[in-house]
């Protein structure tokens, strides 16, 4: 399969395509367990991505069961997966209903996650996190939205509890999850939605702040208070008239 095929799939995001085109070479059998997958740089080339979309791409594959990563040597075929692992499909996030679902499960995941990466975190974690800090002031002040950055920013702090399962289950719901992703149109925003994503990373930053304090009540509390001011805001947009 090659990029014009990956590219047909859309409007999934290219890391699913991917995820997609991968995963259906493991179940028909050309790629067998125990074989290695194509390097970074060679998927990026086949299939016309970015690093950061084979990653994203490589950790669905890993939270599925499907590849395992062997630090040093390479990724790894394990087999076809279970074909009934979580995941949250793009049609289960078609609604404002949906994508408020979806923000009450993160409240519980991600305030825990924050607290623990207060505890956890390493200077090279709290550096990443700064770095999609700045990655999403930088979009916004150029007038495109940030979903990447946002989403890079979540996962980050997912690492940063250095424990596995929060890092793969953000891996697994990937950057669908952030309500812009799917709710709002794409491209150069006006003035008025460039002043609210300035408040979220404000909040953002009021996390960020509490886990290089390593404060892991503070942490949790700004957290939840962001992702409940997204849910609320979604909430009231569908209790509209």
């Amino acid at each position: 399969m090659n990029q014009d095929v990956l590219a047909a799939r859309r409007p999934r995001t290219l890391a699913l395509g991917l995820v997609d085109a991968l995963g259906e070479r493991i179940r028909d059998g050309r790629l067998n367990a125990g074989d290695k997958l194509p390097t970074e740089a060679e998927v990026m080339a086949e299939f016309g991505v970015s690093r950061t979309v084979v990653r994203e791409a490589i950790s669905k594959l890993q939270a599925a069961g499907m590849v395992e990563t062997r630090h040093g040597i390479g990724t790894f075929v394990v087999g076809p997966g279970d074909a009934s692992a979580f995941r949250i499909e793009p049609q289960q996030l078609a609604t404002l209903r949906d994508v408020v679902a979806v923000l009450e499960l993160r409240i519980g995941v991600e305030s825990e996650a924050a607290g623990l990466a207060a505890q956890r975190r390493t200077a090279a974690n709290l550096a990443a996190m700064r770095a999609a800090l700045a990655a999403f002031a930088a979009a916004v002040e150029e007038g495109r939205d940030a979903v990447a950055a946002d989403f890079q920013l979540h996962s980050e702090i997912a690492r940063a509890t250095q424990n596995e399962h929060f890092a793969g289950l953000m891996a697994t719901l990937g950057a669908q999850i952030i309500p812009r992703a799917r709710l709002e149109a794409s491209g150069v925003i006006d003035p008025q939605r460039q002043a609210y994503l300035r408040r979220v990373n404000a909040e953002h930053e009021s996390i960020v702040d509490a886990i290089a304090a390593k404060d892991a009540d503070a942490a949790r509390a700004a957290m939840r208070t962001h992702l409940a001011n997204s849910r609320e805001r979604r909430r009231r947009a569908v209790e509209a008239p």
